[in-house]
């Protein structure tokens, strides 16, 4: 008898322990989630790099005048002077 006992483990064994392991998994998974009192957030709830520039930018942007910008001359006497003034006449 034992030996036909044997043989049958050995050839359902994959069909028993799945089941089993995937239970004592997910047991085990949501046990230590509520014991360690889980506060991360989940990934659906987390904002995006996009929404996040986003807010950046406007509570950046929240404390200046929108209508106060740089002419075009003005930027572009603060960039490097390789790049940009290759073609420019000097200036005297």
């Amino acid at each position: 008898m034992w030996p036909v006992f044997w043989m049958s483990m050995r050839t359902y064994a994959p069909y028993i322990t799945f089941p089993v392991a995937f239970v004592v998994g997910a047991v085990g998974y949501h046990l230590e989630g509520f014991i360690r009192g889980d506060t991360t957030p989940k990934p659906g709830e987390e904002k995006s790099i996009v929404e996040l520039r986003e807010e950046r930018k406007l509570e950046e942007g929240a404390g200046r005048d929108s209508t106060q910008v740089l002419s075009l001359k003005e930027k572009l006497e603060f960039t490097p002077r390789a790049a940009l003034d290759r073609n420019r006449p000097e200036k005297s």
